[in-house]
């Protein structure tokens, strides 16, 4: 199989993922670089970061469309998190590959975990100042230096410590990803990595048409199923990538 179906494919893949769930897009996005098209760590969490930004910028309009935005909550919630994002983002592309992808496998393992036990988290009703920065800032430099969107982690911190409702989550954390993915990108602007663009466009292009049949597979597969069958592909791409560390 060439390169470029590889690439055509596995964005389908990651588009379909984020748009059925809302999460687990970039996730994927970063295991599928490296392992099948070649690219370094690096360089794969770089381009993840590219494929981010426009994946949720583009949901984001159908969302804000359909009033599920929470501007201000959204707003804020990214502001704590743009600094370590930035730093985190410049940092990524000094740490040794071995390092990355072990801390990369963790993530993946507890988004796949996440998704296979997945509850709805339920509102505080009350809105804490200090743990909105703190969970903004956490997601920001998980974004900046995995080159991860978080929607799995950025959903119920909206829900929990910014009281979003969870009908406007989604939508809103789109908002926070996006925001946190555009620093850190500008924070690696002038590290030495090269991405291959005649593999990484056909991947986004193919993840951007993938999300919309995401949401129409959502709406003939329960919830449940396909969080099951993306949390088992997580997991073991966890335990790959960290076996591939390690050994």
């Amino acid at each position: 199989m060439t390169p470029l179906i590889l690439a055509l494919l596995a964005g389908a893949v990651a588009g379909v993922s984020l748009g059925a769930l809302g999460a687990g897009g970039s996730i994927l996005t970063v295991p599928a670089l490296v392992y099948l098209l070649g690219f370094t760590p690096a360089a794969a969490t770089t381009a993840s970061l590219v494929v981010v930004v426009v994946m949720s910028a583009t949901a984001l309009v159908a969302h804000a469309r359909a009033g599920n935005v929470r501007w201000r909550a959204g707003l804020l919630f990214a502001a704590a998190g743009l600094l370590p994002a930035a730093g985190a983002g410049a940092l990524s592309a000094r740490v040794p590959a071995a390092v990355l992808t072990l801390l990369f496998a963790a993530v993946a393992a507890l988004a796949g975990v996440h998704m296979l036990r997945r509850r709805t988290p339920r509102g505080s009703g009350t809105v804490s100042g200090a743990r909105a920065v703190g969970a903004g800032a956490g997601l920001g430099a998980v974004t900046g230096f995995l080159g991860v969107g978080g929607g799995f982690l950025a959903v119920p911190a909206l829900v929990t410590v910014l009281a979003v409702p969870m009908s406007a989550a989604v939508g809103t954390s789109l908002l926070v990803v996006g925001a946190n993915a555009l620093v850190a990108l500008a924070g690696r602007a002038y590290t030495a990595v090269h991405l291959d663009l005649a593999l990484l466009l056909p991947f986004l292009a193919a993840a951007v048409l993938g999300a919309w049949d995401g949401r129409r597979l959502a709406a003939k597969v329960p919830a449940g199923t396909l969080r099951r069958v993306f949390g088992a592909v997580l997991l073991a791409v966890a335990v790959a990538m960290g076996a591939s560390a390690v050994l």
